[in-house]
């Protein structure tokens, strides 16, 4: 028996099935990506999936003979963004040099001018990063793209909170925070506002804004800000004393933070919980997030999160008893925390610097368009019969009037910028540089005729814990009234410098070292019995003095502070709270002393 065929019409609408479902097969496979979108998503992901970032950026190199103009440009801003973002400044500054240089694209002018600014600052160029923030500010009413747009607000108040300018800071964080309400533009500003909060100390734990943040970014997908958020929300708890909230909510999210490959961050994260293991006793961690924190912080060696980490090394194996291991991380810990504070320093200074070249250009531009004025009445009046000679030589008159107040003005700009310069934001004393500059003048005039000086390393004892316990600002307030204390026992002719943070130097030309003993302890005693007020009512101080003398070690100055110094480890070794005099064998050494004189 043979078996049943199908008919005709079931054959033709067997075939037409078969089709149907081909076509659909076909709509369904989704069409590749273009080459602007695949640049788009990696300019969007660079920062919540930097592996993903990575791939495309090897895809569209793939691509590079099919690129137009535009689209190479894009390219290589990508690049040179991923070359600072993994610490790697140098060979970053210069790509975005040789970008910016090439594109005739104001977005991505824009976008790699504001990357430019991050990579500038994280590698200690100051004065650079103020300058292309200027050129940035100038160029927003021309940038249509509001991604820029926002970038820019948010990098001027980055830059602005890296310069203590708090104030101007917050005014660019509200400004961002207006211009776009949507969730990623919102994520960025108030990430950027949480930071200035943070580093001027009024962050709230429970500040409502900052905390629905994290919200707000994470339904972005911008996992990197809301992680930035938290820490700064950590370092808050931590601040408050509540370790044990700061440590849940770093641990929470440290994976995280470190599949982002971003090696400031991590490092940032890192030294903040390794502070929280070190007061909930777990010293084995301590140590560990604080090498993992020196480590991702390699191109970076002053950061503020490197003397963190070392200073928790150096309380961990102060409690394990290990003294030679306290002792070396206690000196990179010092070195760490005065490489911060003049950088710190260096950023308000250059933002100075630039903001006063911008006042004295704008004046110079007046200026010159006053004189352009007048010179154009001058050859009107030339023109005039005799009868107009008088408005003649009152238009002269108002030239040199204008010369005259421009030149004073811009001298009275001069010396105050050179006296600020010259001195300490806090204290008002010599700073480093002009101290080690005025004391070796003082050292040579006196070695002329070989009168005795003295020089005095005076260093606060245990401040750093005044800084823990009760803040920046009452560390800022001791540090005045000990100066203030100082003073009063000083002549006209000493030299009183601040060196960093809480270590001063006084030189005491044609004094011997039994009157500079006597003189130092008096200072020793001035402190120790200072009055509290202010932020710092309650704080006790004292201080550690060292003194070597001409007599001994000669009229080197960083000879003569490297022997201070070593008299200042002694007299901290005794006990604290006293003075001592170098009596051992001068430093003479050049490499020695250049390292004291570093130091």
């Amino acid at each position: 028996m043979r078996s049943a065929q199908p008919s005709c019409p079931a054959r033709l609408a067997g075939h037409v099935l078969v089709i149907v479902l081909a076509l659909i097969g076909t709509l369904c496979v989704a069409a590749p990506e273009t080459t602007d979108q695949l640049l788009q998503r990696a300019d969007q992901i660079k920062l919540a999936n930097n592996d993903e970032f990575q791939i495309l950026l090897k895809q569209l190199d793939a691509e590079t003979e099919q690129l137009s103009p535009t689209q190479h440009d894009w390219l290589d801003y990508l690049h040179a963004w991923q070359l600072g973002y993994l610490g790697e400044y140098p060979q970053a500054l210069s790509a975005f040099d040789i970008l910016l240089a090439r594109t005739q694209d104001a977005t991505v002018r824009a976008r790699a001018r504001i990357s430019l600014i991050y990579d500038q600052v994280n590698s200690t160029h100051f004065e650079d990063a103020y300058t292309s923030l200027n050129l940035l500010l100038d160029s927003l009413p021309q940038i249509d793209d509001r991604n820029a747009h926002l970038l820019i607000l948010a990098s001027a108040a980055y830059l602005y909170d890296n310069a203590g300018q708090y104030d101007l800071a917050m005014n660019y964080t509200d400004q961002a925070l207006a211009y776009d309400s949507s969730d990623r533009p919102t994520c960025i500003a108030i990430e950027q506002k949480a930071e200035v909060l943070s580093h001027s100390g009024k962050l709230r734990v429970d500040d409502a804004q900052i905390s629905s943040g994290i919200a707000t970014c994470e339904r972005s997908g911008d996992s990197f800000n809301a992680n930035a958020i938290r820490r700064a929300l950590a370092q808050a708890q931590f601040d408050h004393d509540d370790v044990a909230g700061a440590l849940k909510l770093l641990k929470a999210h440290d994976a995280e933070v470190v599949s982002t490959h971003s090696s400031t961050t991590i490092s940032q994260f890192h030294a903040l919980l390794a502070r929280c293991y070190l007061l909930t006793g777990d010293l084995a961690r301590a140590r560990e997030y604080a090498r993992s924190a020196i480590d991702y912080a390699n191109k970076q060696p002053y950061a503020k999160s490197v003397a963190d980490a070392y200073d928790v090394l150096y309380q961990v194996a102060k409690r394990q008893g290990d003294d030679k291991d306290a002792l070396a991380n206690h000196e990179k810990y010092a070195a760490a925390d005065k490489g911060y504070l003049n950088d710190t320093s260096a950023r308000t200074l250059a933002y100075q610097m630039v903001n006063q070249q911008v006042l004295d250009k704008k004046r110079q531009i007046d200026a010159l368009s006053e004189k352009n004025r007048t010179l154009q009445l001058t050859q009107q009046v030339a023109a005039q019969s005799s009868e107009n000679r008088l408005l003649y030589i009152a238009l002269l008159v108002s030239i040199l009037a204008i010369v005259t107040t421009w030149a004073y003005r811009t001298k009275r700009s001069q010396l105050k910028f050179k006296k600020l310069a010259r001195r300490d934001g806090l204290t008002g004393i010599f700073n480093r540089q002009h101290f080690f500059e005025s004391a070796q003048a003082a050292l040579r005039y006196g070695a002329k005729d070989a009168r005795e000086a003295s020089v005095l390393a005076m260093d606060l004892d245990h401040f750093k814990s005044i800084n823990d316990m009760h803040g920046h600002a009452a560390g800022d307030a001791v540090l005045k009234r000990v100066v203030a204390a100082c003073q009063t026992h000083l002549r006209a002719v000493d030299l009183f410098g601040r060196l960093g943070g809480e270590e001063f130097a006084i030189l005491m030309p044609d004094c011997a070292e039994a009157v500079a003993a006597k003189r130092a302890d008096e200072m020793r005693a001035a402190i120790a019995g200072m009055p509290g007020n202010g932020d710092a009512a309650d704080v006790v101080v004292t201080a550690s003095f060292g003194i070597a003398t001409t007599r001994v070690c000669g009229y080197n100055l960083p000879t003569l502070l490297a022997n201070a110094d070593h008299a200042l480890y002694a007299a901290k070794h005794a006990g604290r709270n006293r003075v001592a005099a170098f009596q051992g064998i001068p430093v003479h050494d050049s490499a020695s002393a250049s390292a004291a004189a570093d130091a």
